[in-house]
């Protein structure tokens, strides 16, 4: 334990700012704050905030905190969380000395199941692997029914564990890792500032596939620009043909005011795709992915086409006839789907045709003067919002 570690006092049951979609039922427990690398030009998530790891103490605390509230609510209030009265709660939970955002998240992943645990912040594995098996013991001895347990994880961490520390981590009951490979192109990852390479994130992914830990990479369509659209495209699926994920997310490019990246869009450095060509690189990627039995997911609410999921192979095809349904549709038709896509009224092609839905999308349109010269302006405004 660092001597930082050391004098900071325990100041309360704690969550980070963001996870997975896919982890919306799981229970948030922070491990470490923020990112230890956080230079990517395109990431606006952790900027000007600074890394620390939290104090092996104050991490199974929290997890005993959580503990100690589903006891209650099962003991005390047999299960029934949402007939209590405030009064008499707070009063339980200071006898109890629970803290109160501990037994909120406690309800709510109560209310879920609990079936999920997934590790803050940004890269918890960072953590030196005994660490990280004190964390997993912990959750084991107090949750032994969870089935899943999940972190975020940088390709150049895992690439410095060893193949046993991961089947280790596998056997004590981390079995899924989301990684963000973002791009497999060293060009493109080496604008913006990734700090790992191809090879390095094909033997990090690898590795986890290896020790038997489900693994989820995500692809950032559009990261390339206008000049390197085809190389990432080409390079991300082969480095995808080579780990064999569980999963492969697609999270479309935004670029938010308060990353390095604005800042080159900006001044015409980097020349951001639009959905058109975003659609062309998205085929050319699923194109060129071969050989393997991922299972591709579009679970974000940036992406133009949610419906382009399936497993690979035997979905391949079906996911082609989408993009292609959507580059063939006439530029009005386009129109209508892009707007509605972006209001949250369309999540597949097909919903353009419902009448009502589609009435409200041409409203907008005819109100805000939307049309072809304008339409990726408009669009980059609902995208900023969505973040």
């Amino acid at each position: 334990m660092s001597e930082e570690e050391e004098q900071e006092p325990y100041s309360g049951f704690e969550q980070g700012p963001i996870r997975p979609p896919s982890e919306a039922f799981s229970l948030l427990i922070r491990i470490t704050r923020n990112c230890p690398w956080n230079r990517c030009s395109f990431c606006p998530v952790y900027k000007g905030s600074r890394f620390s790891i939290r104090p092996l103490e104050h991490v199974l605390k929290d997890i005993e905190q959580i503990a100690k509230s589903i006891s209650l609510i099962n003991l005390r209030f047999g299960g029934e969380i949402y007939a209590i009265n405030e009064i008499t709660l707070n009063r339980v939970l200071n006898d109890a000395g629970i803290d109160p955002q501990a037994f909120i998240c406690a309800v709510n992943w109560y209310s879920t199941g609990m079936r999920s645990v997934f590790l803050q912040d940004a890269n918890s594995l960072v953590l030196p692997t005994e660490k990280l098996l004190c964390v997993l013991n912990k959750l084991a001895h107090n949750f032994p029914n969870v089935q899943r347990i999940t972190s975020y994880a940088r390709a150049q961490t895992i690439y410095k564990k060893s193949l046993d520390e991961m089947i280790l981590l596998k056997e004590h009951g981390l079995n899924r890792i989301h990684i963000g490979l973002e791009s497999g192109s060293d060009v493109v990852l080496k604008i913006m500032k990734k700090g790992v390479t191809k090879e390095q994130h094909i033997e990090a992914g690898k590795k986890v596939v290896e020790a038997g830990i489900e693994l989820s990479e995500y692809y950032m369509p559009g990261l390339g620009g206008q000049k390197f659209w085809k190389e990432h495209a080409i390079e991300s699926a082969d480095a995808l043909n080579q780990i064999n994920p569980t999963f492969i997310r697609f999270r479309t490019l935004a670029i938010p005011s308060n990353t390095p990246l604005y800042e080159e869009w900006q001044s015409s450095h980097f020349k951001k795709c639009t959905d058109l060509e975003i659609a062309q690189e998205l085929l050319c990627f699923i194109e060129h992915l071969d050989g393997i039995t991922s299972i591709i997911k579009s679970d974000h609410i940036l992406n133009l086409l949610p419906e382009l999921e399936g497993q690979l192979p035997e979905d391949k095809e079906k996911m082609i006839t989408i993009i292609n349904e959507f580059l063939n549709l006439p530029q009005d038709e386009k129109l209508i789907f892009q707007i509605g896509r972006r209001m949250g009224l369309f999540e597949k092609l097909y919903d353009r045709m419902d009448f009502k839905k589609r009435s409200v999308v041409q409203q907008i349109i005819r109100q805000y003067d939307i049309h072809n010269d304008n339409v990726e302006e408009v669009i980059n405004q609902f995208m900023s919002r969505m973040l």
